[in-house]
């Protein structure tokens, strides 16, 4: 019996009338009862929003940024933003629908992050900032090629724009990926 191929990936750069649909998928993807169908979720160190309309639509809008849309049949299924920051590129709002979590589409996304920015940009590393509590998420960032450097960067404490935390030692570190 013949098995029917997955629909093709194809990726693109998100337009202001992606913006809704964005936060619905980063949302889901970080906060919430939804985002437990995942893996990825911080709904257990942050409460409230991961972000809103106007920090997306920034990104969207912002000169040398992009947020890199993926679809797959028509259905927005993750995006990234990608941040051009001179010899290197920033990579952030990293977001697969929780139910297409855990089957490869993380990897292949990422992979396409990292060679748009090295292609249209020149950049020769990727730079992130990750949750140091996320220890897994961590992990699964090591397996693709990125360093922890021990490099840690506060919390926005107070600033419910960013979620309500729920324990008071959350903080940043930096993770860089060499890119050839």
């Amino acid at each position: 019996m013949a098995t029917t191929p997955a629909p093709e990936l194809t990726f693109r750069p998100a337009t202001a009338s992606d913006v809704p649909d964005l936060v619905e998928l980063i949302e889901s993807a970080y906060r919430g009862d939804a985002s437990r169908a995942g893996w990825t979720t911080e709904a257990d160190l942050l409460a409230g929003q991961r972000t809103d309309p106007e920090g997306v639509a920034a990104v969207v809008e912002a000169e040398g940024s992009r947020l890199l849309v993926a679809e797959q049949d028509g259905e927005l299924v993750a995006c990234c933003q990608l941040e051009h920051r001179g010899k290197h590129a920033y990579f952030g709002m990293f977001a697969v629908r929780p139910t297409r979590q855990g089957g490869g589409l993380g990897k292949v996304i990422i992979a396409e992050a990292e060679r748009t920015v090295a292609e249209e940009w020149d950049a020769r590393e990727m730079h992130m900032t990750v949750i140091r509590q996320r220890a897994e998420l961590i992990a699964w960032y090591e397996r693709r090629g990125y360093a922890r450097t021990g490099r840690m960067s506060p919390f926005p404490y107070g600033d419910e724009r960013f979620g309500i935390p729920q324990r008071a030692d959350l903080e940043f570190e930096l993770l860089v990926k060499k890119l050839a």
